[in-house]
């Protein structure tokens, strides 16, 4: 499964990379929008596993997608 979002459908330009790398147990978003919130559940080479914290449902996205949520 893969995670869709506005940009991927609608081929919008993706900030950067971010400053710094995600971990297991960070909090994050992709794409420019502040929701939804992921928590990062493991990190291979590009891709994340992620979860949903609203919906539990489990995503699959490339790190550089993923923005550390500040808080």
């Amino acid at each position: 499964m893969s995670l869709s979002s506005y940009a991927d459908v609608f081929n919008l330009p993706v900030p950067e990379a971010p400053a710094e790398p995600v971990a297991p147990g960070d909090l994050v978003r992709t794409g420019p929008n502040l929701f939804p919130h992921y928590e990062v559940l493991a990190v291979s080479g590009d891709k994340a596993w992620l979860r949903n914290v609203q919906t539990g449902e489990d995503h699959l996205a490339a790190v550089d997608r993923c923005r550390k949520v500040e808080g």
